[in-house]
């Protein structure tokens, strides 16, 4: 048992458990963050792999609880790198003294409610164990790395890497014969990093991605300093906005920043375009010119003649027609996934040490000792990486072993889907909080305003319940009312399409229920509702 146990822990020091620690610090409350990585970052730790960059401009992925950290920090790149939000992480936990309370290279191996004593009861892999009155589980939406399971995946006698799980130190693939399965974002970014370093590339594809040119620009410093000039005002839009960015323009005297990755409400409908002028935008202009109409992504013929003006635009840039024809999807449309941005992804594919091979003509069949052998070639390999996603949103939950109240667990309960009451609690499961959770925007917004609002929300009800020291969970018709709630949003979009495959769903999961998980209602309206419950004394939930 350790000495000195906290009011709570929190599990998980990316950026969640990062901002929890300073706020319920704040509020008064002692903490203790339990993290299986040797420091702060979360994702950013882990995702080392090359190329590894935000899909949100630097300057709204942010923080703004505090404005001295908003003026002391400057970004290098329009969309930041691995490398620079690793440090930017660093500066927070540095700056507000944060890893006094953390415990490093220390895992979670079970989550238990001690009825009698109402305490949470966490055990740990290092032999160590925590009791806390409150349980906060910061552990991220994509932080359980996914390897599907290959006939002979243990025999591989190469390097096997994992860009979910990239080693710290630098891997050396000059002249290497290197194979990537998977090209959804992280394949996405890194294989051209790749081909610029390995003698041989060969890329295994699952399934063709929609992907868009990134910004690829370095910061201008008249841009940032506009910023941070308007950063209150900033945050006010983001806050406004349904993925929690502002679409702050600087004056036409500096640089207009890039529009995010993360859908916005579009001003055009693409249907009533006529058929020439929809081409010379895109072709002129550049695929990302797709993301700025709204019937796209509710209207499934505009949807279609989006589609097919990528694949002609792919068509233009893929010097071989076999594979340009195997890199366009035909099986759904844009916005059934989150937008990738790439850069120079399908350029990389006219390169000469570059080999698409498509798994849906030419499935795998085996990992070998040498490679990888498909239906019709083996492909010798030395380094073998695995770009094949995560156990979304729900994943890390399920395998920290929780257990609540009558000893039901959290597997059992979630056996058919996740069921909780906006993301933040589950019934049965008192006084244990859970940041960005199934059922709410999440992975849909600017993970860090997200993030923020959250745990706000989490401190203000730990307060509430520390002063009358009650325990706390949502009402059965909370969750069932929200989720209705959650699918009822869905419907009529692109997430939810018959034809529509996503980790949204956990389609990437054999044996995942398919259930709509993240809240597509945007936003503002989300944080709405978690204002007014706290507002009106929390009629969502039960205290005991």
């Amino acid at each position: 048992m350790s000495d000195g146990n906290p009011d709570v822990v929190i599990v998980g020091a990316g950026f969640a458990g990062m901002y929890a620690t300073y706020r319920f610090r704040n509020l008064g409350l002692s903490v203790k963050v339990i993290e299986q990585g040797s420091d702060v970052g979360g994702t950013w730790y882990w995702n080392r792999y090359p190329g590894a960059r935000c899909d949100v401009p630097s300057l709204e992925y942010s923080f703004g609880f505090s404005e001295e950290l908003e003026q002391e920090w400057d970004w290098p790149e329009v969309f930041s790198a691995q490398p620079d939000i690793l440090r930017y992480a660093n500066h927070i936990a540095e700056r507000f003294d944060l890893r006094r309370d953390m415990v490093f290279n220390t895992r979670i191996t079970a989550v238990t409610f001690d009825e009698a004593r109402r305490l949470w009861v966490l055990e740990t892999d290092t032999g160590e164990t925590w009791e806390a009155p409150y349980c906060v589980m910061a552990t991220g939406c994509l932080s359980v790395p996914n390897k599907p399971e290959i006939p002979g995946a243990d025999t591989f006698e190469g390097l096997e890497l994992h860009t979910g799980l990239w080693p710290k130190d630098p891997v050396d693939l000059s002249g290497k014969r290197v194979g990537i399965i998977g090209t959804g974002s992280s394949g996405v970014q890194a294989i051209p990093e790749l081909a610029k370093e390995a003698g041989e590339l060969y890329v295994f594809q699952r399934s063709a991605v929609y992907t868009v040119p990134a910004n690829r620009k370095a910061m201008r410093g008249a841009v940032q300093q506009e910023f941070k000039d308007n950063y209150r005002r900033i945050r006010e839009l983001q806050q406004a906005n349904a993925g929690g960015v502002s679409n702050f323009r600087p004056t036409r005297s500096v640089e207009t920043p890039p529009v995010t990755s993360i859908r916005q409400p579009r001003a055009l409908d693409i249907k009533p375009m006529a058929p020439d002028e929809r081409r010379k935008l895109v072709m002129e202009r550049g695929l990302n010119q797709l993301l700025n109409f709204r019937d796209v992504y509710t209207d499934p013929e505009a949807n279609e003649i989006a589609n097919n003006l990528f694949r002609e635009a792919v068509r233009h840039m893929v010097e071989d027609e076999d594979t340009a024809e195997a890199l366009v999807p035909h099986d759904y449309g844009l916005g059934c996934k989150r937008q990738v941005l790439d850069r120079d992804y399908y350029d990389t594919f006219n390169r000469d040490n570059v080999t698409l091979v498509d798994l849906r003509s030419n499935p795998i069949e085996a990992v070998t000792p040498e490679g990888i052998q498909t239906a019709d070639a083996h492909f010798d390999l030395d380094v073998l990486i695995y770009a094949t996603g995560f156990d979304a949103m729900t994943g890390a939950l399920l395998k920290a072993n929780i257990t609540g109240r009558d000893g039901q667990t959290l597997n059992d309960k979630w056996a058919y889907g996740p069921v909780a009451y906006l993301g933040l609690q589950a019934r049965g499961f008192p006084n244990l909080f859970t940041v960005t959770g199934p059922g709410s925007p999440s992975v849909l917004c600017n993970m860090l305003v997200a993030i923020e609002q959250h745990v706000d929300w989490i401190g203000d009800a730990i307060t509430h319940l520390k002063s009358s020291d009650q325990l706390m969970e949502p009402l059965e018709a909370s969750e069932t009312t929200w989720i209705e709630h959650v699918n009822e949003v869905a419907e009529g979009t692109m997430y939810t399409t018959p034809s529509c495959n996503s980790w949204y769903l956990g389609a990437n999961i054999p044996g995942k229920p398919r259930i709509f998980m993240p809240y597509v209602g945007g936003y503002p309206r989300y944080k709405d509702r978690c204002d007014q419950e706290a507002a009106s004394g929390y009629p969502g939930f039960e205290f005991s």
